[in-house]
């Protein structure tokens, strides 16, 4: 190895004790070892990360991943952002070609496609279309950015799900870059980023603007972590698969309590689990609320890198490099970690999770007992079982009851809808086909999620249960809506070669699209009849799916229930078609005959499994698949889009505009000043997260969103989210503190609502913000603990410096939106010594002077607050800068993250 490497085997023969390190601290240290520049990165932080201390400490350590993952949600204000810096660039006179990531970035095109066509051969073709119809510009712009920038690779829609196209090829172990040998890393814009660890690889999630300033070659700083160890034995029982293990994973360590921790695995148990099992369980990282769970790199990592058509060359790279230095999976007994939890494999149970959250783990043999008691406490609803439905027993008496068609029957002798304090159900006719909905029915079955879709051997599994289901006669219930959504085309190619896509189709689980789909939401409508028998019908109806999250109308608004499952278990759910049965014990339906069959009887064993597996998934395969991952289909290459370097930026674009943080910026950056006399925009409690206060999700047309729109002349159908308008602020703006939940003290009315002082007028948060800043006065916002917590969204950042906040104080921050606020230009103020709010009477109707910024500001320097009411004495209180480092300092110098940078570069240029 000719490469330079920042060798941990020397510092072990120095005397440091490396050896004791958990893995992931040792590949921290190699990071700040490599890129220690006594600025940014100091010798303080390599003694940090050399004398980890496993109860945990308060210092920072930085980290400079070699890559950046995006999806297109939030890669899409990432390109404007850079895009934007480009035009600055070129009015200064200057070369704005030459603004480029400074690190590899690869953009997946995975977050748009929506299943609104399923159960068909036409179904992928179909969705594809409505997505570019609908995201037409934002896809203009990111095939313009392929081109434009340099280090900036786009992956088309319909390739893959960023995860798996991260996991089977883009992740190298190890990287040969300027002179330098060094262990594989990345942040990515999307929560499931860990998912990578499984290969070995570190990884986590963060913010747009945190991986914004690491594609522009800063640091991301965050509290050095504790590491929690955790040890797996035995090895999975017959009939258990990876999705039961992950879940089971999911209930230890969110009962244990791992936020904000690392998570290393370890133990004999690793030797029998493939990377896709692992990556499996790295992927759930978010649900674990852990920030990473790292799997070393050993054998297995090798062996999928073979699989998964890695060069010979670079295999032999990555085993030599971690072998020569200490990163090789060996010498588990001398690691210390922070706590050891441990999971015997072999107890591992057949289960689901849910139905709102994916630690509420339920074994299958108990789903139909926890629907029950779900019923009767959350819904104040009597459970009858399926044999003594007064629908049932009509049904099969062969009654001929009432058609629905669109209107839910009325209250009559003949009952379409039973009365409130017992199990609700609907009788539908539709095509003479007659059935019965009822609570507990499943209206989506969807396989679906790198979670699981990266794993051959659940959805060769779930092939193989189609096979035997469709060779005893069973079928998908009518009212199911199914789907397929594989994480890349290389699922749909060893599907075909097992002969297995085929019986899928025929359960109608046909391919919808490469995309996040179900998962993210994307569930499209469900069929006219069923969407209005359930609301009609006040049905508490369920989802069953391959993914990782199923919050409470995360999945579908209509649906209530939602249960997360592995691949097999979706399709025999779709058979039952409902969820309040035990599967392992009730018979899943009845084949032509009359004959009940039993899940046993169709489920696979594990050696026919693994035989499917090593015949079908070949190496060409992913040799064939990615040759071409970036070319894109038809619909891409005919997609036309801006050329050259500069973008071309577009006045009536309510999709894409430039971002005004860097117009006309200042060579200097005018010098930080107290903050005199600023209103409060919003008061708020404990626990406010991002999703309070970034815009998300739909939005109406007597919104400041919406009415923005409608001035354009967009018409309210065509609004779609705030999620796919993330590239134009004007929408973002007024979607900011937008949630209907959120509860502002200083209003008198629930949602994104304010009082406009000293007038008294109760005004939309933006409207009064946009007030504020015509009478020049600036902005605060008081909050309690845990202010930021939740996803790490960039626009709850950006949002509140546009709206004119200058700073926030609060009792306590998340760590990424507390970075995020610098990196906007916002100070963050943290209360001392107990206080808050209410201790100290503030009201939040005061004016606000903040003093102590504009002389000698430093690291967590005491400022002086005075909070003057309308009447009486003013109140007097400390609070702490939390800029934690002296390159924070410069971020909020200079207004920004971005600003500094773009400073720097111009100043060089």
């Amino acid at each position: 190895m000719q490469s330079k490497i920042a060798s941990l085997a020397q510092q072990e023969q120095n005397g440091k004790n490396i050896a004791r390190l958990p893995f992931s601290i040792r590949i921290l240290l190699e990071n700040v070892l490599r890129n220690q520049d006594n600025f940014a990165i100091t010798e303080e932080h390599v003694n940090t990360l050399i004398n980890w201390e496993p109860a945990g400490t308060d210092k920072e350590v930085p980290f400079k991943p070699a890559r950046v993952l995006m999806q297109d949600f939030t890669g899409v204000p990432a390109v404007v952002d850079l895009a934007s810096i480009r035009s600055e660039v070129v009015r200064r006179g200057k070369d704005g070609s030459k603004i480029n990531p400074l690190i590899p970035v690869d953009l997946v095109v995975d977050h748009s496609v929506q299943v609104d066509f399923f159960g068909t051969d036409y179904a992928y073709t179909k969705n594809v279309t409505y997505e570019y119809e609908r995201n037409k510009e934002r896809y203009q712009l990111l095939k313009w950015a392929q081109q434009a920038f340099d280090n900036f690779t786009v992956v088309p829609p319909g390739m893959g799900i960023c995860h798996q196209v991260n996991l089977e090829y883009l992740a190298k172990g190890v990287i040969d870059r300027d002179g330098w040998l060094f262990p594989d890393s990345l942040v990515g814009t999307d929560s499931h980023t860990p998912m990578v660890n499984g290969i070995g690889v570190m990884a986590w999630g963060v913010g747009g603007i945190e991986a914004e300033a690491a594609l522009l070659g800063q640091p991301i700083y965050f509290t050095c972590p504790q590491v929690i160890g955790l040890k797996l034995t035995g090895r999975l029982s017959e009939g258990v698969t990876a999705t039961d293990m992950v879940l089971a994973i999911t209930q230890l360590l969110r009962k244990y309590g791992v936020v904000g921790k690392f998570v290393e695995v370890f133990g004999e148990g690793l030797d029998h689990l493939t990377v896709p099992d692992r990556a499996t369980i790295s992927n759930m990282s978010p649900e674990f609320g852990c920030t990473v769970t790292y799997f070393p790199i050993d054998d297995q990592t090798l062996q999928y890198m073979q699989r998964t058509n890695r060069s010979a060359e670079q295999i032999k790279l990555v085993e030599e490099y971690c072998k020569s230095n200490m990163l090789w999976r060996e010498g588990e007994d001398k690691i210390v970690y922070s706590d050891v939890l441990e999971l015997n494999l072999s107890a591992v149970k057949p289960s689901v999770a849910g139905p709102k959250r994916p630690q509420d783990r339920i074994p299958v043999t108990e789903v139909h007992n926890q629907f029950s008691e779900l019923l009767g406490k959350e819904y104040q609803r009597m459970y009858t079982p399926e044999s003594k439905r007064r629908d049932n027993a009509w049904l099969s008496e062969g009654g001929s009851g009432s058609t629905f068609s669109y209107e839910v029957q009325k209250h009559d002798n003949d009952v379409a809808v039973e009365v409130e304090n017992t199990l609700q159900t609907v009788r539908l006719k539709l095509h003479n086909e007659e059935y019965v909905l009822s609570d507990g029915s499943i209206v989506i079955a969807a396989i679906t999620s790198c979670t699981n879709t990266s794993n051959p051997t659940v959805m060769i599994g779930a092939g193989l249960v189609a096979k035997k289901a469709i060779k005893r006669g069973l079928d998908v219930k009518p009212w199911v809506k199914t789907s397929l959504a594989p994480g890349s085309r290389v699922v749909t190619q060893y599907l075909k070669r097992a002969e297995l896509l085929g019986d899928l189709e025929a359960l109608r689980f046909h391919t919808v699209g490469y995309g996040c789909t179900s998962c993210i939401g994307n569930s499209g409508p469900l069929p006219p009849h069923i969407a209005e028998a359930v609301d009609k019908g006040k049905l508490v109806v369920a989802s069953v799916l391959s993914g990782n999250r199923n919050f409470e109308a995360r999945v579908h608004p209509q649906v209530k229930m939602n249960f997360l499952a592995s691949p097999m278990l979706v399709v025999a759910y779709a058979i039952a078609g409902r969820v309040d049965l035990d599967l392992l014990s009730e018979p899943l339906g009845k084949d032509p005959n009359g004959e009940p069959v039993y899940l046993r009887e169709i489920w696979p064993t594990q050696e026919e499994i693994n035989q499917a597996v090593m015949k079908a998934v070949q190496r060409e395969d992913y040799e064939e698949v990615y040759k071409v991952i970036f070319d894109g289909d038809e619909q891409w290459k005919e997609l036309h889009a801006p050329d050259g370097k500069n973008y071309q930026w577009s006045n009536s674009s309510t999709y894409i505009k430039e971002a005004s943080f860097f117009k006309e910026l200042p060579d200097v950056p005018a010098p930080v000043q107290d903050i005199v006399q600023a209103r409060v925009l919003l008061k708020l409690g404990d626990s406010v997260t991002t999703d309070h206060i970034s815009p998300a999700g739909s939005f109406k047309a007597d919104t400041p969103a919406g009415k923005y729109l409608i001035n354009h002349a967009i018409d309210p159908k065509m609004f779609n989210s705030y999620g796919s308008r993330r590239g134009n602020e004007e929408v973002m703006i007024r979607g900011t503190f937008a949630n209907v939940r959120i509860k502002n003290q200083i209003s008198s009315k629930e949602g994104g609502f304010t009082t406009l002082l000293p007038d008294g007028n109760v005004l939309p948060i933006f409207d009064a913000a946009t007030e504020y800043a015509v009478r020049k006065t600036p902005l605060v916002i008081l909050a309690g603990k845990e202010y930021g917590s939740g996803s790490s969204r960039d626009w709850a950042a950006k949002g509140t410096n546009l709206l004119g906040v200058k700073a926030v104080i609060a009792e306590s921050y998340e760590r990424i939106h507390r970075s995020n606020l610098v990196g906007m230009g916002v100070i963050p103020l943290e209360y001392i010594d107990g206080q808050n709010a209410e201790t100290l009477g503030l009201t939040g109707r005061e004016t606000y002077t903040i003093t102590g910024i504009e002389t000698d500001l430093s690291a967590g320097k005491i400022l002086n607050v005075k909070a003057q009411p309308d009447e009486g004495e003013a109140i007097v209180f400390e609070v702490k800068a939390r800029l934690d480092s002296a390159i924070e300092l410069e971020y909020y110098r200079n207004g920004g993250i971005l600003q500094y940078v773009v400073r720097d570069f111009l100043k060089k240029a």
